[in-house]
């Protein structure tokens, strides 16, 4: 796709050539395996792109999660004490493959209807495990530490209201500056799974903050618009003049977001079944939990079909990629099955989606189709690594040359200074040259910073 012509007004010089680049993770319990195996190849295409030593936080200056795609948010963009990620994305399928057992325990009672007698008494699961683990490995981490910024989503109880936890606002105020492990716990409470959570921050001056939260999913479980959101109230947090004096371009938007896979559409349900519903049906039906799969994917659908049509009218398509499958069936599309034997089948379906074709929402039926001509969804990783390197070496660029001394350059003639210089600036124009031969989002006369100014550190 072609650069608008708006895009490059005469007399009004572009302020970047850059993208805002965002990575989103679906909450799905033990179903997270499925976008670990897709990370981890997208980090190892970066790495053989740019080293063994990048990670995915190197890359996105947001990553959104939601439940279980919180903790892998967090695992991918918490510092070590290194200050590099305490995760590569290989290693959170293995950590997934021991902990979810252990997390899950898949208990066999004598009595008929255990299951369902066990969830009016109380949670399914008393969460020791995984918040142990995640206190643990993320210890007294706050989220104004992470990586890059994050962004992870929950819900009040107490005041009936969704809480979204970013490091944008983290930096801006000590009450919103949780830790992670008590993020993270927060988030993947899931109701009738597990219990929620109560903590409280403190600012400097003495105030507190309450919380009683549970999982996020009740507020959105695909959290690509809750990114797309922080990205626009940063975007305009930076900038007073709302109203638009001068034209200049719309932060250009790169998206990966990844589901945990949705439940094949089969119409287990219909209205004569669920007539005769009472609220443990509602709740657990047939070994699913009918109640919190449909909010999870009515929520997660809304998304993408909004997503989708923000970037069609931006005329953007090819920089938004929705990785998702759709077709599970059984336990496959339970969140609590932790036999080996389940998990095992979900890393085998995060490599069929691989293969699988490039999909779009369809907005005539709400239904995800293959892209005609679109490739295979490892293809579109493979073309997205190569703009997030490209982004990458760009800003690393221009970054280096921001910080290089004019003093001495200017007083050299024919010296290392200039020869430098133009070394320098003919490697920029060569990585702008290359970024711009990428799709790119069609510009809106609106007035924005620059995106070094709200992300690039």
């Amino acid at each position: 796709m072609e650069r608008s012509s708006s895009c490059s007004q005469p007399g009004h010089p572009l302020p970047h050539d850059r993208y805002i680049t965002v990575l989103s993770i679906d909450g799905g319990g033990i179903k997270g395996i499925i976008p670990a195996v897709i990370l981890d190849f997208l980090e190892s295409q970066l790495q053989e792109l740019d080293g063994k030593q990048t990670r995915l936080a190197d890359y996105f200056d947001v990553i959104a999660g939601t439940s279980t795609g919180g903790l892998v948010t967090a695992m991918l963009t918490s510092p070590d004490e290194n200050n590099r990620p305490l995760y590569a994305a290989k290693d959170i399928k293995p950590f997934y493959l021991e902990n979810c057992p252990k997390i899950f325990p898949q208990t066999h009672s004598w009595f008929p209807f255990g299951q369902e007698l066990k969830s009016l008494l109380g949670p399914l699961y008393d969460g020791k495990h995984l918040h142990g683990i995640l206190k643990e490995k993320l210890k007294h981490t706050k989220l104004s530490q992470s990586i890059t910024n994050v962004v992870i989503p929950a819900f009040d109880i107490k005041r009936l209201q969704p809480v979204i936890f970013s490091t944008y606002e983290a930096k801006r105020s000590a009450l919103l500056d949780a830790k992670f492990s008590d993020i993270c716990i927060s988030t993947s409470a899931a109701p009738t799974f597990f219990p929620g959570h109560e903590f409280a921050t403190k600012d400097e001056k003495g105030n507190v903050r309450e919380y009683n939260l549970i999982d996020g999913g009740v507020a959105a479980n695909n959290p690509a618009l809750i990114a797309i959101s922080e990205v626009m109230k940063q975007m305009f947090d930076s900038n007073m003049e709302l109203l638009g004096m001068r034209a200049v371009e719309l932060p250009r938007l790169l998206i990966v977001s990844v589901g945990t896979g949705a439940a094949r559409v089969d119409e287990k349900y219909n209205t004569k079944l669920a007539a005769r519903w009472g609220i443990l049906d509602w709740l657990l039906y047939g070994g699913t939990a009918p109640l919190l799969e449909i909010f999870t994917q009515a929520s997660a659908d809304m998304v993408d079909f909004h997503t989708s049509l923000l970037f069609q009218a931006l005329f953007s398509e090819d920089n938004y990629l929705r990785i998702q499958d759709d077709t599970l069936c059984g336990i496959e599309s339970s969140v609590d099955v932790a036999t080996r034997e389940n998990l095992d089948r979900l890393v085998t379906i995060g490599e069929r989606l691989l293969k699988g074709p490039v999909s779009r929402v369809d907005f005539s039926t709400g239904l995800s189709q293959p892209l005609q001509n679109g490739g295979t969804n490892e293809d579109a990783i493979i073309r997205f690594a190569r703009l997030l390197s490209t982004e990458r070496k760009l800003r690393l660029a221009k970054n280096i040359e921001s910080r290089r001394p004019t003093t001495h350059a200017q007083l050299r003639i024919g010296g290392d200074g200039i020869g430098s210089r133009l070394k320098m600036e003919s490697m920029v124009n060569n990585y702008r040259e290359r970024l711009m031969s990428y799709p790119l989002v069609c510009s809106i006369n609106v007035s924005t910073p620059p995106v070094n100014k709200l992300f690039w550190k």
